[in-house]
């Protein structure tokens, strides 16, 4: 088992994709890095906390790599975007890899590096990661019909699994 954090916008997005793909575990949402021990979502979303939204992508390698997923990350939002992925606005909601090994950091490297010399991605090592309260965790799944997801994460999804 591997394991990679993601950050693309609003978690319940990059939840919902990996909650889809051949080979992801688990997909725990959550904040990464930032000054706040501890920090709760409405912490997060003051901006002033230097926490990203991100999701914790537990993966086993024998069915995908980790460049698979970056794959996918970069399919699946706006990388050329700072801090902000559609409605949604603020440093919590930036494109970022948070590396835990050099090997993801060389990796992540050389993916952006193949795509645009556009990408606003940071690549940061892992500091530590504090999972998001249980009413953000499977919010998708568990939220068919609210607003945000039918007419955000729905036709992300349609796009990229049709």
């Amino acid at each position: 088992m591997q394991t990679a954090y993601f950050a693309g916008g609003c978690f319940w997005c990059v939840e919902a994709i990996f909650q889809r793909i051949d080979g992801v575990v688990n997909a725990e949402s959550g904040y990464c890095n930032g000054l706040t021990q501890n920090p709760a979502y409405q912490d997060i979303c003051t901006g002033t906390t230097g926490h990203a939204e991100v999701v914790k992508i537990e993966f086993d390698e024998s069915q995908t790599s980790f460049e698979q997923l970056l794959a996918v990350f970069f399919a699946t939002h706006d990388a050329t975007t700072l801090n902000q992925q559609a409605n949604d606005k603020g440093t919590q909601y930036r494109s970022a890899v948070f590396y835990t090994s050099d090997e993801q950091q060389t990796q992540t490297n050389q993916f952006i590096k193949n795509l645009s010399d556009n990408i606003v991605t940071e690549v940061t090592e892992l500091a530590v990661f504090y999972p998001a309260e249980d009413y953000h965790q499977n919010y998708y799944n568990n939220n068919l019909n609210q607003p945000y997801c039918t007419m955000l994460i729905t036709p992300k999804l349609d796009k990229y699994f049709k």
